[in-house]
């Protein structure tokens, strides 16, 4: 008797444990409002902004991160979120989001930004003519720092002013197209600042106010725009947009989140600062194997990047995600509202 007791207490102790682990697995149904981003929905509901690639390679029918669809059903669990797919109907016995909860979620969760610190360097396009160059250092130096004494080709004749500022870049290389092979410009490379303090009519004396790379002779100079610091904010495209990638700031082969990389889409094109675009391949077919019957494969995807900065034919980008290893030459296309 004593043992049947012990056991009928067992159970009644042990069974609630087994119903309150199981409601912390059953999820809650949050429904995707005008606005949202998966930048905001994981920052609000697992506290980690950084989640939502998760969210975007384990869910093929999210095809754009920042732009999700009003209607769309996100599973939320304590450590995780997904994607409920559009021909599944949402299961009776889930919960609904509690009312206080989903009065918060009215809000519009805050959408991405970068940061542009100025440093990711551009290409200078053809036609485009620096304002300068740096022609010597101060008893004949080949290389100059902060504070130094250099010596320019920029003149009163040009109409420059004792205090003027000029920003400094180096010539890297020549950028041409890897499809086409039109030379797109010249990739150049910030360095630092210089101020102008004793003129010439062709040539005058400026001290090196700021240098964050050694700068020799032959390095360009551009009229100084103030501090390039800023807060670059994700938009749509409101056009479709389709390219390549030219180059990267280093140079390196295989290019991979967080590089800087130059493509050939700019103002011309319709592309502005803040659109997301999506990198993908084309998959080579072997025709043994498809005798004649298909001609085309869904493109691989490889990442996604962001404009930092356009030009006309050109623009400098930050390439936000890598699923897969990027290369010069990979195509670009986006996805328009």
């Amino acid at each position: 008797m004593k043992t049947r007791i012990l056991l009928l207490l067992l159970a009644l102790v042990t069974i609630p444990c087994f119903v309150q682990a199981a409601q912390r697995e059953e999820p809650t149904i949050y429904v995707i409002k005008q606005g949202d981003t998966l930048w905001g929905i994981s920052e609000r509901f697992i506290k980690d902004p950084n989640y939502w690639p998760n969210m975007w390679s384990n869910n093929s029918q999210v095809t754009n991160p920042h732009f999700i669809y009003p209607g769309q059903k996100v599973r939320v669990f304590p450590d995780r979120l997904e994607f409920v797919p559009r021909e599944q109907p949402v299961a009776v016995t889930q919960k609904a989001v509690p009312a206080p909860a989903a009065e918060e979620m009215r809000e519009v969760a805050a959408e991405k930004s970068y940061t542009v610190f100025g440093s990711e360097g551009f290409i200078l396009e053809n036609g485009v003519k620096p304002a300068g160059m740096v022609i010597g250092i101060q008893n004949d130096r080949i290389l100059a720092g902060d504070d130094d004494i250099v010596y320019t080709d920029i003149g009163s004749s040009q109409g420059a002013r004792g205090g003027e500022k000029y920003s400094i870049f180096r010539k890297d290389s020549t950028v041409t197209h890897p499809v086409t092979n039109e030379v797109m410009g010249t990739k150049i490379i910030p360095l630092g600042t210089l101020q102008l303090t004793d003129l010439e009519r062709n040539s005058s004396r400026a001290v090196v106010a700021r240098s964050s790379k050694e700068i020799s002779p032959g390095s360009y100079l551009l009229p100084y725009k103030g501090s390039s610091r800023r807060e670059v904010s994700l938009k749509m495209s409101t056009r479709e947009l389709k390219g390549y990638i030219l180059d990267s700031y280093s140079g390196i082969s295989i290019i991979a989140a967080g590089d800087i990389v130059y493509i050939d889409l700019g103002s011309a094109q319709g592309a502005e600062v803040g659109n997301i675009l999506y990198i993908v391949r084309d998959v080579v077919l072997d025709q043994r194997y498809a005798e004649g019957r298909i001609d085309k494969l869904p493109q691989e995807l490889l990442g996604a990047l962001v404009i930092l900065e356009t030009g006309k034919k050109v623009a400098t980008a930050l390439v936000v995600k890598s699923i897969d290893a990027i290369y010069k030459g990979d195509r670009l296309v986006s996805m328009t509202k």
